[in-house]
């Protein structure tokens, strides 16, 4: 039995290796975001700078390890065989969660996870303890978990929410009546200013204050302690002095100098406060078995009291695990996926949303917006109209595709993001307090974003929407890390032996298949059949642009009909199935076009207004496609799922005699497109009265059998329903048809006309 903990300790070992793998492709997003959403240095530039920061930081890290081993619970209160698989347990419970996150791209709190990790686990060992006691009962669980500290970190950890917010929107606010959106002219007066302000904060609250809590603070405690003013005084003159050569010397903004130095503090700062979140745990399981061994007393007799006491600093361990996380922040795809999310809700003016409005984003922005009415009136309209100015933004129209290239936000925003998230997070640590750089980090962002106005009308409910997802996911993380910590404790308490083996496979296994979801999901980006938004400013090119969406659209109605009727016939659920989903997608990507009608228009030179006509007629009438292939699939799937009767022979006949002509025409139609025969296109339409007459005929069997025969009055209203939405479909084919049609022939003619000028003129 004594052999399973040296297992227990090099699975620990393996785990915190995933686990800063894991962590840090979560965490990437917090020192990352600001410099990447500002475009404003190279990427390979921040993988450098961050990466310095990392390694860093993960040597300052040690005064932080205390967490882990006597921050939630009494290590006395245990015993070794008892505290290793507590530490067995979080590891593999945190591994998990914070994987699920990263493969759904939301960030989470590695701090909540591991705090609410050990609480669970300890909270469940505490009453199997209970339980198999006679003299303790459930009163005395509190004697077993250290609640002043945890109710300190856990408070900590919300109060940060409401205070990085609060501090971030003000700081913001105030940064940009200063600048302004329009910085060519202000940068100048106040640059060296705010490099200065921002840099002194740096240097003093991430360097210096951050120093505290490293065992690196006794060797500079004299020359710091009692001088802070002094210190304070004299960065800033020297940052001050700094900025106004930068931008003298190198002709460049020395917003630049600041994020690069704001992403190395907020990088180091991460470090220093989360790798305890990925080691910690391990590093209390090396010290508890390495003080058993030495002991000479059972597993189940020896009290883990030993973690009480001050461990020294294991330096290798965490030269070590800062070279992992640098390793990962390089080559994690998955810290890509999850820095999109934030971007994406802070981002300046209108791109693609990631979420959508819920009835409490709406309720929040409808009632913001009622306070906002109710409270106008009382500030004066000079004062409105001088703030306004400050906070206008520029008139260049650019379309959601690319908003995704362009900026999300500017240098300013992205210097507050990083100096006011760096200092907090480095007060935090000086503290000793494990507080969740994710929240801090996205709650500032969020802050900095609304003082702003990123959340204007048209999109704030799509961001509130997205915050309130990202807030209820930590909540989910805090209440899914408790309960899951804490069954499995049960499960290998019952049997460690055999558990901890089968638990380990399946972790594996999750995360291989995790890993390969999130891989096929986003080398799949760009599909062959995805429809493309049109950018020509002239009919001719429109139609052209059209052509390949109008092909790419028949073929995959083509599908989800044959998929639907077919799935009917044969009572194929999964059929069915997978022509809902086919609908679904096309009816996104169809409302994803029509949300660019704007831009489209706006781009248009004078001379080519008409080509807006056509396309948004084009476009109504592939919404038109999708609803009566959406009604189709809904209804043969709800038939079949409820479990209604088969639809009868004849109808099934009918149906496929139905397609077969349908088929043709479908083929027909995106063979004409796919190879530019536009003139084809004169033909397919008169092969529309046989199809439609088809369907008319068959309306009318079903009327006669209805009146005459025995039938079934859910089958009835559904074939019906099938064939009148099919009579739609092929109108709205026809319809898109003869527009197309009739804007090829107005825009060939002119062109032969003007080419057979040219050739009489010679």
């Amino acid at each position: 039995m004594d052999n399973i903990y040296i297992f227990i300790l090099i699975a620990i070992t393996i785990l915190a290796v995933v686990d800063i793998v894991v962590g840090v492709s979560n965490d990437a997003v917090n020192f990352l975001n600001s410099a990447i959403g500002s475009k404003a240095i190279s990427l390979r530039t921040i993988m450098i700078v961050a990466s310095l920061g990392i390694f860093i930081g993960a040597v300052f890290s040690s005064g932080m390890m205390e967490v882990a081993r006597k921050g939630i619970f009494v290590p006395g209160q245990f015993m070794f065989d008892e505290i290793m698989l507590i530490f067995m347990a979080v590891m593999i419970t945190d591994i998990l969660l914070l994987d699920f996150f990263n493969t759904l791209g939301l960030p989470t709190s590695t701090t909540v996870s591991i705090v609410f990790n050990l609480l669970g686990a300890a909270v469940m060992m505490s009453l199997i303890k209970i339980s198999q006691s006679d003299t303790l009962t459930l009163a005395d669980i509190s004697g077993f978990i250290n609640t002043k500290k945890a109710t300190e970190i856990i408070f900590g950890i919300l109060l940060s929410v409401v205070i990085a917010f609060s501090v971030g929107a003000i700081v913001q606010w105030v940064s940009r009546a200063l600048f302004s959106f329009n910085t060519t002219k202000t940068i100048k007066y106040f640059g060296p200013a705010f490099g200065g302000f921002a840099l002194t904060a740096i240097t003093y609250f991430i360097f210096l204050k951050g120093l505290k809590g490293t065992p690196y603070y006794s060797d500079l405690k004299g020359a710091i302690d009692g001088k802070e003013q002094m210190i304070v005084f004299g960065a800033f003159a020297f940052w001050f002095l700094f900025s106004y050569l930068f931008e003298i010397i190198f002709k460049r903004t020395v917003l630049l100098f600041v994020i690069a130095v704001g992403t190395f503090g907020l990088a180091l700062a991460f470090s220093g406060n989360d790798l305890v979140n990925f080691i910690g745990v391990p590093m209390a399981a090396y010290h508890s078995y390495e003080a058993w061994m030495s002991s000479g007393i059972g597993a189940s007799d020896f009290s883990m009291e030993v973690l009480e006491s001050k461990v020294p600093a294991e330096p290798l361990l965490l030269f070590i695990s800062g070279g992992i996380m640098v390793a990962t922040l390089l080559l994690s795809k998955k810290a890509k996926t999850v820095a999109e999310t934030e971007i994406s809700l802070s981002r300046q003016g209108e791109t693609h949303e990631k979420f959508q409005p819920n009835f409490l984003s709406i309720g929040i922005v409808k009632g913001i917006t009622k306070l906002s009415n109710y409270f106008s009136p009382l500030i004066p309209n000079y004062l409105k109209e001088k703030v306004n100015i400050r906070f206008k933004t520029s008139d260049v129209v650019i379309s959601k595709d690319q908003s995704l290239e362009a900026p999300a936000f500017d240098m300013i925003r992205a210097c507050v993001n990083l100096m006011v998230a760096g200092v907090l997070i480095a007060i935090a640590t000086s503290m000793k307090l494990p507080l969740s750089t994710t929240y801090v980090t996205f709650m500032v962002a969020m802050g900095t974003s609304l003082a702003d106005r990123a959340w204007g009308s048209d999109s704030a409910v799509y961001r509130v929407a997205g915050v309130l997802n990202v807030i209820g996911g930590w909540f989910g993380t805090a209440i899914g890390a408790f309960f899951a910590s804490g069954i499995i404790v049960l499960l290998i308490n019952w049997n460690p032996e055999i558990v901890i083996p089968i638990l380990l496979i399946i972790t594996a296994i999750l995360l291989y298949n995790n890993y390969v979801s999130h891989k096929v999901k986003y080398n799949n980006v760009i599909e062959e059949d995805r429809l493309t938004k049109a950018e020509s400013s002239s009919v001719q090119g429109v139609i052209i642009e059209s052509a390949k969406n109008i092909a790419n659209v028949v073929k995959r109605t083509n599908q989800i009909y044959e998929n639907a009727v077919g799935g009917l016939a044969t009572q194929k659920l999964s059929a069915l199935k997978k022509a809902k989903k086919q609908v679904v997608k096309l009816t996104d990507e169809v409302e994803d076009l029509r949300d660019n009608i704007f831009f489209f228009i706006k781009n248009l030179d004078e001379s080519s207004v008409e080509a807006s006509g056509f396309y948004i007629n084009i476009l109504g009438y592939l919404q038109d496609i999708t609803q009566s292939l959406e009604l189709i699939s809904k209804i043969s799937y709800k038939h079949v799922n409820n479990n209604h009767k088969k639809l009868k022979f004849n109808q099934v006949k009918e149906l496929r005699e139905i397609y077969d002509k349908l088929e043709v025409l479908f083929l027909d139609t995106q063979n004409a497109f796919e190879s530019g025969s536009f003139e084809e296109i004169g033909k397919i339409l008169n092969e529309k009265k046989e199809v439609y007459d088809l369907v008319k005929e068959k309306i009318k069997s079903q009327v006669n059998r209805t009146r005459s025969e025995v039938s079934n009055p859910k089958n009835t209203t559904l074939y019906f329903s099938i064939l009148l939405e099919t009579k739609d479909l092929i109108n709205s084919i026809m319809n898109l048809l003869d527009e197309y049609h009739a804007a090829h022939d107005s825009s060939v003619e002119p062109a032969m006309i003007a080419n057979d000028q040219k050739k009489s003129d010679k």
